[in-house]
């Protein structure tokens, strides 16, 4: 970087001569001083390392890219385009991948080998590196700004941290990970979480104007530092992804650096640094273009299909409808285990206490049997219900999370247990697949699956898309075990009492008695909620 970037002058940021004819310092390279050694030699590395971390290097970028759909599409058709990290050689062993920091690490040394080359052949044109100054600094601001839009959005219309659920209102506050109290902190002030999401795009707006820049790039570090911070004391999961937009922020505002500086803290008559390269007609026009696809596809449209899917197919909770009648938290009154009763106890690890069923096709319950806890954060890009595990990530305590299909035909419910070993599909731990489950495949009867539908059916039809006809069709065919139950329920007529009887996870005959209680709450219902049911 030039010296009138780095070194601070006694009135203003520019040498005098720049400051005598600012109009032709902004077109011609001759008025600008020459860039020293240590500047030239620091750029080479930071030019090497920002490429690498800005421009997707894998294909499943690509793919996706060039897969989507544009008649029919689903907000995360757009939302992974402009959401990736870097992603070069990760080590088997997390130990060894630095808290997920491990592509910097390598980054950065890519772009010392590749500065050290570029040194050796170097012809020291001042020009080209004020031209690649200037063209890397759009290159960041522009990836800044379409990432931190796409995660704004998310919280502008607020499903990123979806408001507690019943089972979750239900849950002991000592049962929740740190990660999941924050998470829950923030989902229930909705107001909060969609003033974070407004600095979130107004950032990634200003981003998108070079003369913005910098007060972008200032909202985008106080926003994403603070998230990056969080997620550390709260032991969250996206501190890589957020600090890379600190990351981003601190290279856009050192372009100004100085000359703020001098403003605000020597407070001293400052121009800022305004140099650019001179632009044609053709390029006038394509740069145009750039900027009102880019406003047009991440402002625009990305808003329309972010509001679709919170409106109606919420990413993290299930979409489809539950059985209206059975909504509520119920009291187990009477509970037997293959026809033998089980009385009331705290203590007792069968018997079920603290039933909920949702508005969506949920059944929880807690039982005093400790379970296992799944430790991620409940979104990634699940289309089928039973893959949003929202109500059950974080969450220990003995809670019990069951999706339904409900065959309301013959009243009865089939019920698969939301967690599952070994999150990463097809393989197990060791990267051998895991066998199919038959029994999983094969517990619905083809009668009950004719009256239960087809779940991509169930939704409102605006909010059908390609991604989600395709994305259900390909996580049907997972058969990771789960533990099932199959269950008829009958309820007298407003649902104040439910019968439950069948077959438990473990083919146990069971009879539950379960009366409806209207349970108070410190909390006041949201208005600000997702999802249609």
């Amino acid at each position: 970087m030039p010296s009138t970037i780095t070194e601070a002058p006694e009135a203003i940021s520019l040498p005098e001569q720049a400051a005598a004819k600012p109009a032709e310092n902004k077109k011609e390279d001759s008025a600008l001083p020459p860039w020293t050694s240590t500047e030239k030699a620091l750029f080479r590395v930071a030019f090497i390392f920002f490429l690498i971390i800005t421009i997707p290097l894998n294909g499943e970028w690509y793919a996706n890219l060039f897969g989507i759909n544009w008649l029919h599409l689903h907000y995360r058709d757009l939302y992974d385009v402009a959401r990736f990290s870097p992603t070069l050689y990760k080590f088997d062993t997390p130990a060894y991948n630095l808290l997920g920091y491990i592509d910097w690490i390598e980054a950065l040394l890519i772009g010392i080998v590749g500065a050290a080359i570029w040194t050796a052949v170097d012809r020291n044109k001042t020009r080209e590196y004020n031209r690649l100054y200037y063209w890397l600094r759009v290159i960041v601001r522009y990836r800044a700004g379409i990432g931190i839009i796409g995660f704004g959005f998310t919280k502008l219309l607020p499903t990123q941290m979806p408001y507690p659920s019943l089972g979750l209102l239900n849950t002991n506050f000592g049962d929740f990970t740190a990660q999941k109290i924050y998470w829950l902190s923030i989902g229930i002030v909705p107001w909060y979480q969609v003033f974070a999401g407004v600095v979130e795009l107004a950032a990634g707006a200003l981003l998108f104007f070079r003369k913005t820049t910098t007060l972008g790039a200032i909202l985008l570090l106080g926003a994403l530092g603070d998230i990056t911070y969080v997620n550390f004391a709260y032991d969250g999961g996206v501190h890589v992804y957020a600090s890379y937009f600190v990351l981003f922020s601190a290279f856009l505002i050192l372009y100004d650096a100085v000359p703020i500086y001098n403003l605000i803290i020597r407070e001293k008559f400052t121009t800022p640094f305004t140099w650019y390269p001179t632009f044609n007609r053709k390029w006038q026009i394509a740069r145009f273009s750039l900027k009102t696809a880019n406003i047009a596809i991440f402002l625009v449209l990305l808003f329309y299909l972010q509001y679709i899917n919170w409106r109606y197919d919420p990413y993290k909770q299930p979409a489809v409808k539950g059985v209206s009648i059975l909504r509520g938290n119920y009291k187990v009154s009477e509970f037997k285990l293959n026809g033998q009763t089980i009385p009331y106890s705290p203590l007792d690890s069968v018997r079920w206490r603290d039933v909920t069923f949702e508005n969506w096709s949920t059944l929880t319950f807690n039982a005093n049997k400790a379970v296992k806890l799944d430790l991620s954060n409940g979104g990634g890009a699940a289309m089928r219900d039973i893959n949003r595990t929202f109500e059950l990530t974080g969450t220990g305590g003995g809670k019990r999370v069951f999706y339904y299909d409900a065959d309301t035909v013959n009243k009865v419910l089939y019920l698969q247990d939301k967690y599952v070993d070994a999150r990463p599909r097809g393989k197990g731990a060791k990267g051998k697949k895991k066998p199919a489950d038959a029994a999983v495949a094969s517990f619905i009867p083809a009668e009950a699956l004719a009256n239960i539908g087809d779940e991509d059916a169930k939704i409102n039809a605006v909010a059908r898309s390609n991604r989600r006809t395709k994305g259900i069709a390909s996580e049907l065919k997972d058969k990771r075990k789960r533990n099932h139950m199959v269950l008829q329920y009958t309820a007298n007529a407003d649902g104040s009492q439910v019968v439950l009887t069948g077959k438990d996870e473990k083919k146990n005959d069971v009879y539950i008695v379960l009366n409806r209680v209207n349970r108070k709450y410190l909390l006041q219902d949201s208005k600000l909620v997702a999802g249609e049911y």
